[in-house]
């Protein structure tokens, strides 16, 4: 799986959070202006951008930058060790989302962390593994993470969601304190708006074997990169920085675009922090 975000895709964002003129960025980079949109666009230059001088001012770590454009890729966990976890990746318009299954090896309990597009291969593997939904986990209510709500609820009329939204039902909604027991499994939550008002993510612990911890975090953060700021870029890098970066290294994140990474993947590698 690639990455969510080439090197152009990051400087674009941070070039408008931080409202600068795409002229200027292209003069700080050495480059014209037709050849920086091109790198905006598609990650790719006839040479390299003076990033020791863009990424800056757009408070990016020049060096994580320039590594992401020359091809870096997180380290892919070995996600044998969380046996029972499942990515399930839907695609429409060109736009992949990625879901979680995670369940209890003993009860069989499950837990949903987004929908993604369509229902029907998260279907597929609680019919196959035997498995009972009782919980779906929302971590935003964007489209492409609700999607496939409907179908879920079409299979599961009692299946309980969880969701930070504020027009969400009470009975529904997320509180700082909550916690879930699934089977043995622990879940818990931490606020992370910035992408979106209601972002959330969801920690789920004590897997067997000593597993580390797994991170649902939505659109907050992806590998080498991060969520567009919708509501404020400035609150999601605090969020990221206080609620994700501050868990243990090992922590597997599960994002809601783009491959597995861990906290302390992220903490070395991406250049919006650091």
């Amino acid at each position: 799986m690639m990455l969510e975000d080439h090197a152009g895709d990051i400087v674009q964002k941070s070039r408008k959070a931080a409202r600068v003129n795409a002229a200027v960025a292209a003069q700080s980079a050495g480059l014209s202006l037709e050849e920086y949109e091109v790198f905006e666009s598609t990650g790719e230059c006839s040479h390299r951008p003076n990033y020791e001088v863009l990424a800056p001012m757009l408070s990016l770590h020049p060096a994580r930058l320039d590594a992401i454009a020359n091809g870096w890729m997180p380290v892919a966990p070995d996600i044998s060790q969380w046996r029972q976890l499942r990515q399930i990746s839907t695609t429409l318009r060109g736009n992949a989302v990625n879901a979680y299954l995670v369940w209890d090896e003993i009860t069989r309990e499950a837990a949903l962390f987004d929908t993604g597009w369509d229902a029907a291969p998260i279907l597929a593997i609680i019919n196959e593994n035997g498995l009972d939904l009782n919980h779906v986990f929302l971590t935003h209510e964007h489209e492409d993470h609700v999607a496939g709500l409907t179908g879920i609820r079409d299979r599961f009329p009692k299946v309980r969601i969880h969701s930070s939204a504020a027009t969400a039902p009470a009975d529904q909604r997320n509180r700082s304190n909550d916690f879930i027991q699934l089977g043995n499994l622990r879940i818990t939550l931490r606020a992370t708006p910035g992408h979106s008002p209601d972002g959330v993510t969801y920690l789920v612990g004590n897997f067997p074997e000593d597993a580390p911890n797994a991170a649902f975090v939505g659109d907050a953060l992806f590998a080498g990169s991060m969520g567009r700021g919708f509501e404020s870029t400035e609150l999601l890098r605090r969020s990221v920085r206080e609620q994700i970066l501050t868990l243990p290294e090992d922590t597997l994140i599960c994002p809601g675009h783009g491959p597995f990474t861990t906290v302390g993947q992220e903490k070395a590698h991406n250049p919006f922090f650091g």
